[in-house]
């Protein structure tokens, strides 16, 4: 049975690590101003804060920075006492580009199981934001005991963002040598473009979400 005292302990912890959260968030927005005024966006290292959030970058997928220089982005998670709060910003994209947010077995090919999250759209000014609600954290898993596949439990702690458009990184230049647009099937029409952002800092076994503690 909980007590009264472990429910305000359980608020006072949620409303805690929104505002580690939000400051993390904000310091790394104005990292990103600054470096916005040079054109050089930079990336930050991950971040852990005493509320348990956890601040990370996302870097560049392969090819992708010859052809969209300044692509970049961030993520904070909030863990809660139910689930966690996850929230996405990304910058340098082409104008009003669109974006797909999977959680992610492997961070590069082949990916491995993957889960849709959530799509984020750049504005004019190439920034966009997502809030995912879920869980995220060192107990993401996904299990298939049959039917059309099985496979055993089978963690995912990486995240990546595909291009939901497989005309834009194709007009862009991002495949070399390629006569039409590459498909890949990371959106909700299975017809997205290729990944342009991932957490492959990290290594494989060891993605972000495992840093975060549910």
């Amino acid at each position: 049975m909980i007590s009264i005292k472990q429910l305000r302990r359980r608020a006072l912890t949620r409303t805690t690590a929104g505002l580690g959260a939000a400051a993390i968030a904000g310091a790394l927005a104005a990292s990103l101003s600054l470096t916005a005024a040079s054109a050089a966006p930079v990336a930050t290292p991950a971040a852990a804060s005493h509320d348990g959030s956890f601040t990370f970058p996302l870097v560049p997928s392969p090819g992708i920075k010859a052809c969209v220089p300044h692509l970049g982005g961030f993520v904070t998670i909030t863990p809660g006492s139910q689930n966690d709060v996850m929230r996405v910003t990304i910058f340098g994209a082409p104008s009003n580009a669109d974006f797909d947010l999977f959680v992610i077995q492997l961070p590069l090919k082949p990916f491995g199981v993957s889960w849709y999250q959530s799509d984020v759209q750049a504005n004019h000014h190439g920034v966009g934001h997502a809030t995912v609600r879920g869980i995220f954290n060192d107990e993401t898993f996904s299990v298939s005991l049959g039917g059309t596949t099985a496979f055993a439990p089978t963690h995912q702690y990486h995240l990546g963002l595909w291009f939901d458009d497989p005309s834009v990184p194709f007009n862009l230049g991002c495949e070399p040598g390629a006569k039409a647009p590459i498909v890949t099937p990371f959106n909700g029409a299975q017809h997205a473009g290729i990944q342009a952002l991932n957490t492959s800092q990290f290594p494989v076994n060891a993605g972000p979400l495992s840093k975060v503690h549910g």
